[in-house]
């Protein structure tokens, strides 16, 4: 009788094992788990930890809670100002409801990425090229506003989305590489032109007060000799101040001149021998 008592013990012990086996189920940290009995779901989410649920009547779906992230395939098209452009970018995504998630649609990771897609395509049609080229964080605005609109009813919340990298033709490239060199060279031309102007107003300023001073005129041209000396050159070339020549010029100027006039001067020559004589005869 013994005997029996510990053989029926133990085939319920071990009954009892297969059937907490068969019946137990591990939910990790970041995962929630939906139960459906006999194909309805319970209104009980089982958290994280062990959970036990009916063999054969019950069926466990786990539901990943954590932050997807998600590549968009480029998606071709035409922007407002007739540019063929392929865009593509990425989108980060959370399930905020798992019931909604697994009952309201079939495959809520295949309905995201086709809603990301469409969506693409149609900021893609509405926006010019410099938007998207420069523009992009009102660009993913939009779009984060697009696919989270519907993505809200499937029970998943939008976190963020990224527009990664703007594919132009080369022809455009090189369209816009030509229209980027020209705008430096126009840049760089007006710098240029601001600068002869200011220093043509400071050479006229410098001018004006070197015809007050005329010594400071030599001075400049001390300080410009004595710049070229240092650079020890083969050949120097000193000019010549015109003040000198000036200077020269007035002291010509000031020189006396001799005497003119309009008669010849008079000489007196002594009288020939003979005539001093006959005049004494007489």
């Amino acid at each position: 009788m013994v005997e029996e008592l510990v053989v029926a013990g133990v085939a319920l012990v071990s009954a009892g094992a297969v059937y907490v086996a068969a019946a137990a189920r591990v939910v990790k940290q970041y995962e929630r788990g939906l139960v459906f009995r006999l194909g309805k779901l319970r209104p009980e989410v089982r958290g994280p930890g062990l959970t036990l649920i009916l063999p054969g009547v019950d069926r466990l779906r786990k539901v990943n809670m954590q932050i997807v992230t998600m590549p968009v395939p480029g998606q071709e098209g035409i922007t407002r100002d007739n540019v063929t452009v392929r865009v593509d970018a990425v989108v980060y995504f959370k399930v905020t409801s798992p019931a909604d998630a697994v009952v309201r649609v079939e495959d809520y990771r295949f309905a995201v990425s086709q809603m990301a897609q469409t969506s693409l395509r149609s900021i893609i049609g509405k926006s010019d090229l410099d938007d998207l080229l420069s523009d992009r964080e009102k660009l993913n605005q939009g779009l984060e506003l697009m696919i989270d609109s519907p993505a809200v009813e499937w029970g998943v919340t939008i976190d963020r989305v990224e527009i990664k990298d703007v594919s132009l033709p080369e022809t455009m490239k090189r369209s816009m590489a030509r229209q980027a060199e020209a705008d430096r060279e126009r840049r760089a031309r007006i710098i240029n032109a601001d600068a002869e102007l200011q220093a043509s107003k400071k050479l006229a300023e410098a001018a004006k007060e070197m015809s007050e001073q005329p010594a400071a005129l030599q001075l400049r041209l001390l300080q410009t000799v004595v710049a070229v000396a240092a650079e020890k050159n083969s050949t120097l070339v000193l000019p010549f101040p015109v003040e000198l020549l000036r200077f020269l010029e007035r002291a010509q100027q000031q020189q006396p001149l001799p005497p003119t006039s309009s008669t010849p001067p008079t000489t007196s020559t002594p009288p020939p021998p003979g005539a001093e004589s006959g005049s004494s005869q007489d």
